[in-house]
């Protein structure tokens, strides 16, 4: 079949004939406030580095820009910089509510959108809506810190800022080839007066030269020069390039990126050029902050437009290799190139989505395009970090001995997949495997190349811990990477088998580490805190329970999903090497102790006869008692279930010998209905590995599937709404600990209070159950049905509920008929405002009444699941 154009792009990347993924939006949309640049003795990230030494201060790791774009090194940048006239700063960057400010934690407070992406970006447009009146900076903070986290957030739009006039700014780029980026700014007047703007598209190096250190990554300082109109770079570890502008500016603009002592720590300058020089220039009207020589490592182009009510302007800019010279950069040819990069990711886009209808297509296209947005050069070495740099006064001692301590041998220095570039500019290890889904849907290479980096030993620890997310490397994030290696490996046409068993062997290290670190007393039931469910539990799971022992439902349920997912690639890759058939069986032992453990341990295990669901268990001195909170983490047993067809067990005879002495040897575990069943239909034998039993499923479903539990007209919820009226309630030492049903955002600070797991919907785990149902119901077929939902008199398959799962998750994004879509809450613009209308965003959860979007509200990292839920069967 005949290659579409984007997909011979993607071809020629992974082959690396043309180098199509070099310029990507891979620029941070939020680099103060990490992790990486705080060297604070207290490690509060927040007041560390803050929005307002932004303008100023040179980043250590990285860049952020404004729908900004970067090479894969982040070492040359470009985005764009605004200024209304109005504003008491130049709007360079992204501003937003730090975790203390914030009435329910970190906050973007900023109209942004990510409209579109191929996967090599060689097309990418995106969206930023700038108020013509002053940016409210002052009135988001104070608001939000009046209210109290019983209320709701106070947001941008409620400021009445754009009840006003206010710009649409769009930025486009499109790749004639792999290094030359053609750059389309329009800027539209949304109001009923012409209205003026500063524009400064701006060029700048990431300074890697201030910090006192040689070797990869620390280059001398480059240049960028005014050379015949146009800006001309160079930088030792990068070809030369030039910036081209159609339209002559009213003035270029150069300075230093380096940090402005003065101002931050009334240390005088080395130069009088530093980083916040366009502010000065253009915002204080300081005429001598930029240098007259016209060079420095930031540079731009200042327009000051005038734009008719209702009109808009469009600027053309073009960056290229020095050694290409065009002699008509600008023109037809230009114009072309944006059309053909256009069509070209329609038509890519037009052939995933083949067969999908028009509204859920604009979904999905928008879901692929935040995911590819979500992008970014992630460089953190831990060792240098923790040390300080030879150019700088050296940490405190406590930083030294702090965070991540234990991780020195940790180096990151590549483009990854984030959760949100603004709220999470730093990875998180379970939110990128599901991220990956998707993602193997558009651009397969990309998606095994993240899966197999967090499996190599400069990012695995030599315990075989995976890094989870840079504020504690070492919390443990649900162990999903193998299940999503798997479900990479099927969407990229199961025939992989050399990437199959690179993340096989690093996995069953990682594996090892879970069996000997969080299964404290050998008896197969797990702990591990709360495991990414942050505040679901009626305490901090995650901290030391003071003599106490949790034996959680989640954690055991992780595991068993773990062991039949790497039972599924050993039986898959002993199919061509008989050597996998050994590590079949271990994995297949490994699960049978584990639902021996949870179903039957001390008598039922995790399982409650009385209510039919699964629950912790909580050891307190000699008394054991369970915590009857129904929430997610008794579903998650659900999701640890796996077919074995006959046909394959017949082409491994080890494996087989060994499962069927098992089963002779050990009857306890042969007799447990809820581990192995055996289905003869249609003449096939198949055997189910599932933690509940045919008859303890229905029970849990029977929560599951009931609107007064756990079904919302918008998918699962992660309490059951039934301790909206019952709360649980813990007495311990005079203290009581109390989850009640909280469908919207968190009203405690447990985690920072930015996330709520008791109530709200989640779109992973909704995935989760969603594949496990059609897994079950592949097994049991039309001879199961339960009621859907409970007391409907509806009963149906259990595809048809897996189904009616995914309608119901879509439903969170689809107008109704008066063109609401429940994740804008209702907001008048997004229904009637032809400039808002058609604008999504994807949120990290949703209200578990209303749909309502909440927390992050660009994580379209794993919230771009909604692309996977909406695509056709095959």
């Amino acid at each position: 079949m005949r290659l579409l154009p984007e997909q011979k792009r993607l071809q020629e990347a992974e082959a690396r004939e043309q180098n199509w993924k070099r310029w990507g939006p891979y620029l941070s949309e939020r680099q103060w406030g990490t992790v990486r640049e705080d060297y604070s003795e207290d490690g509060n990230v927040w007041s560390s580095f803050t929005h307002d030494q932004a303008r100023s201060r040179a980043y250590r790791w990285g860049e952020d820009g404004l729908m900004g774009i970067t090479d894969r090194e982040c070492r040359l940048c470009f985005a764009l910089a605004l200024w209304n006239g109005q504003d008491p700063i130049l709007k360079e960057r992204l501003f937003g509510l730090t975790g203390p400010e914030g009435n329910h934690g970190e906050d973007v407070k900023e109209l942004y959108y990510h409209l579109d992406s191929s996967p090599t970006h060689s097309y990418l447009k995106s969206l930023y809506k700038y108020p013509q009146q002053a940016f409210p900076y002052q009135a988001l903070v104070e608001e939000n810190h009046r209210r109290t986290r019983e209320d709701a957030e106070f947001e941008i739009l409620d400021t009445g800022v754009f009840d006003g006039g206010y710009f649409d700014v769009f930025a486009e780029y499109a790749k004639e080839s792999p290094d030359d980026l053609l750059i389309r700014i329009t800027v539209a007047n949304r109001g009923e007066e012409e209205a003026t703007l500063h524009l400064l598209p701006t060029l700048w190096f990431r300074n890697t030269w201030s910090w006192g250190r040689t070797g990869e990554g620390y280059w001398s300082k480059p240049s960028i020069v005014l050379d015949q109109g146009r800006l001309k770079t160079h930088h030792e570890a990068l070809e030369d390039f030039v910036f081209e502008a159609q339209t002559p500016p009213l003035e270029w603009l150069f300075t230093e990126n380096e940090s402005d002592q003065q101002r931050l720590f009334s240390v005088p300058n080395a130069s009088p050029y530093v980083k916040d020089a366009f502010h000065s220039f253009v915002v204080q009207e300081k005429k001598d902050a930029v240098n007259p020589a016209q060079t420095g490592t930031k540079a731009a182009a200042h327009y000051i437009l005038h734009v008719p009510a209702g009109e808009k302007s469009v600027l053309h800019f073009r960056l290229h290799q020095a050694t290409q010279p065009i002699l008509q950069p600008f023109g037809e040819d230009f114009d072309r190139t944006f059309e053909t990069r256009i069509q070209e990711t329609d038509f890519f886009y037009g052939q995933v989505l083949y067969g999908v209808p028009p509204e859920q297509a604009r979904i999905a296209r928008q879901a692929y395009a935040g995911l590819l947005h979500s992008k970014q050069f992630y460089w953190f070495v831990v060792k240098d970090w923790l040390e300080g740099d030879p150019a700088r006064p050296a940490p405190p001692l406590k930083h030294q001995l702090g965070r991540n301590a234990e991780w020195e041998h940790l180096y990151n220095r590549d483009v990854i997949s984030m959760p949100d570039k603004w709220e999470y500019p730093w990875y998180a290890l379970w939110d990128l495997a599901f991220h990956m889904l998707p993602m193997s849907q558009i651009d397969p290479d990309f998606a095994k190349m993240q899966m197999i980096l967090f499996l190599r030993e400069w990012y695995m620890h030599l315990s075989g811990q995976m890094p989870a997310y840079e504020f504690n490397f070492s919390d443990v994030n649900p162990p999903v990477h193998a299940w999503a290696a798997w479900k990479v490996y099927e969407a990229t046409g199961a025939e992989d088998t050399l990437f199959l068993k690179r993340v096989f062997q690093k996995l069953t290290l990682n594996f090892t580490w879970w069996v000997n670190r969080k299964d404290r007393d050998g008896n197969n039931l797990f702990a591990g805190g709360f495991l990414g469910l942050d505040n679901i539990g009626v305490f901090d799971r995650s901290r030391p329970l003071q003599g106490w022992k949790l034996e959680q439902a989640d954690g055991t349920a992780w595991m068993a999903f773990y062991a039949t997912t790497m039972l599924k690639i050993a039986l898959e890759l002993a199919q061509s090497d008989p050597a996998f058939e050994d590590m079949a069986s271990k994995y297949f032992e490994h699960f049978l102790a584990i639902a021996d453990a949870i179903n039957t341990l001390g008598g039922s295990g995790l399982w409650n006869e009385d209510d039919g669901f699964y629950y912790d268990i909580l050891h307190v001195d000699d008394v054991a008692f369970p915590l009857k909170i129904r929430s997610l983490v008794g579903l998650l047993p659900l999701i640890a279930v796996v077919q074995l067809e006959q046909q394959v067990l017949d082409h491994l005879p080890g494996f087989t010998k060994r499962m069927n002495w098992l089963l002779q040897n050990r009857p306890e575990l042969a007799g447990l209905i809820s581990s192995m069943t055996v289905n003869t239909q249609e003449g096939t034998t198949r055997r189910l590995l599932a933690l509940p039993s045919k008859e303890r499923l229905v029970q849990v479903l029977s929560y599951l599937l009931d609107e007064d539990e756990f079904l919302s007209p918008y998918g699962i919820r992660s309490v059951s709404k039934v301790h909206e009226v019952h709360p649980y309630t813990l007495k311990l030492d005079g203290v009581d600990y109390t989850v009640k049903y909280t469908p919207g955002e968190s009203d405690i600070g447990m985690f920072g209070g930015n996330s709520n797991w008791r109530g709200p919907i989640w779109l992973p785990i909704n995935e989760l159950i969603i594949e496990a149902l059609e897994r079950y119901a592949e097994f049991f077929g039309d001879d199961l049905k339960v009621e859907c939902p409970v007391r409907s008199g509806r009963h149906l398959t259990l595809r048809e509920v897996a189904n009616d799962l995914k309608q119901r998750l879509i439903r969170l994004f689809l107008p109704d008929a008066q063109g609401d879509r429940p994740i804008h809450g209702g907001e008048e613009r997004y229904r009637s405002d032809p400039h808002f209308r058609d604008l999504l965003l994807f949120y990290e959860y949703f209200h578990g009444e209303t749909g309502r979007g909440l927390g992050a509200s660009h994580q379209t990292g794993w919230t771009a699941l909604i692309a996977t839920l909406i695509q056709p069967e095959e």
